[in-house]
């Protein structure tokens, strides 16, 4: 087989998860993969629709792929992912540039896809929202000494905001059995750090086994021989509970780093987002968090500019930050969803207040998070390896503990002997610059 594959994902972890796996099923087909879009055969855009903006670049990107059906090689193109499942009945009217379409539920179809697309027809694969696709192929993307390992599907929340349960279906868990046996696979691959993922990671296994399994999961991961980190993400912080934590402090291999989007304190607009808790659950939850451990690395979201959100909203968002001290935070603007309930709702925040709102919140956290990492100076890390700076022989970059992959910050230090990606090393921080922190290798 001669064709080559030019591959795209966009959007979160999970879908890039997605990603790698249908990678794994063509490269079993006998395609072959090339970074040159000029050179693709086929392109495949895993694309995403979460906000608008993410929409804009999925259609954005599969435009400008087209453009290589003239200028390039390039005979099909095919969309995959969530806008793809968003706009099932409408993406190739619209895009008659899109030679075939698979739902969020469909990936593991993409070998059929391609095929039928390359014969001249218009695959359109989608499968029930409550299947979960199935494939122990797979193509790390990630360098391949961290993998995201996605443990459940779909989301059966309904915050008002968002479009993920209309999209990706109800929750439903991967079994723990076909988690281990992936899990296993990566780390006789060399993967060191597993990150998992999902919707909401905290209420894994209970669709599967009538309660939450993640501690359970956490402790069956961290027997796997090869595994050195297991990072926490999307975690609800309202479903935290004592039982996790207490699982994260015994597991040495579990890194005290929780991400737990709250997007919002004020009670009033956590009511209007159909969130279910409070602001003052979410300082108890926190205050348990650090209690059970004191060491322990938090990142949360704020969405700004929600509708009906006052100005004493916002207020009382400034003063919540200041007093939770996240080490790491993100704001975004609201993003006004068709067919989703807050679309609908009156007092509709105009843009420009949207992204003033979101600045100032980012001015505040950014001045927390440099105060953070200063007071880093003097301690002892260990860090990942993830590469020497270009044009510097002897000037690393890493990732501590405090540090999940493409939204944290990272550690540079020197070394005169070569080093590999994935080890961990101990680093004596001597510095900090802005986000990021400076060291040198401990003795």
């Amino acid at each position: 087989m001669n064709e080559t594959i030019f591959f795209l994902s966009l959007g979160c972890d999970k879908n890039l998860s997605d990603s790698e796996h249908m990678l794994g099923i063509l490269r079993d087909l006998g395609y072959g993969f090339t970074d040159e879009e000029s050179e693709a055969d086929i392109a495949v855009v895993n694309t995403c629709c979460f906000i608008g903006d993410a929409k804009e670049e999925s259609i954005s990107e599969i435009l400008r792929l087209s453009e290589y059906k003239k200028s390039g090689k390039l005979r099909v193109l095919l969309a995959a992912g969530c806008l793809s499942e968003r706009y099932a009945s409408e993406l190739l009217k619209e895009l008659p540039e899109v030679d075939g379409a698979l739902g969020i539920s469909s990936w593991d179809r993409i070998g059929e896809a391609v095929a039928e697309a390359l014969r001249g027809g218009k695959p359109q694969l989608y499968e029930d929202k409550s299947r979960l696709p199935k494939s122990g192929k797979r193509i790390l993307t990630t360098g391949g000494h961290y993998a995201y390992l996605k443990i459940a599907e779909g989301c059966s929340k309904f915050c008002s905001y968002c479009v993920i349960p209309y999209v990706r279906g109800p929750y439903r868990s991967v079994p723990i059995g076909e988690l281990l046996t992936e899990a296993k696979t990566l780390a006789e691959s060399g993967v060191k750090e597993l990150i998992l993922v999902a919707q909401e990671t905290t209420l894994y296994g209970t669709d599967l086994y009538g309660k939450k399994s993640l501690p359970e999961l956490l402790r069956k991961l961290s027997g796997i021989e090869g595994i050195e980190w297991i990072r926490l993400l999307y975690c609800y912080p309202e479903e935290v509970d004592e039982e996790l934590l207490t699982a994260m402090k015994e597991l040495p291999k579990v890194l005290h780093y929780l991400d737990i989007p709250v997007q919002h304190c004020s009670d009033r607009i956590l009511h209007r987002m159909n969130r279910r808790t409070t602001k003052a659950e979410f300082l108890e939850r926190i205050r348990l968090m650090r209690e059970i451990l004191p060491d322990i690395t938090l990142r949360t979201t704020l969405i700004t500019g929600f509708p009906g959100e006052k100005d004493a909203d916002f207020r009382e968002c400034c003063e919540f930050i200041r007093e939770v001290r996240f080490q790491r935070l993100g704001v975004f603007c609201y993003s006004k969803e068709e067919n989703t309930p807050a679309a609908k709702m009156p007092d509709q925040v105009r843009k420009s207040m949207k992204e003033s709102r979101r600045d100032r919140l980012m001015q505040i956290q950014q001045e927390i998070a440099f105060s953070e990492a200063e007071a880093m100076i003097g301690k002892t890390l260990p860090v990942m390896v993830e590469g020497r700076l270009q044009d510097e022989r002897t000037v690393y970059a890493g990732r501590s503990p405090m540090d999940a992959p493409d939204v944290d910050g990272l550690v540079f230090f020197e070394s005169e002997y070569d080093l590999l990606t994935g080890t961990i090393v101990s680093v004596n921080i001597t510095a900090s610059s802005g986000y990021d922190l400076i060291g040198e290798l401990a003795e």
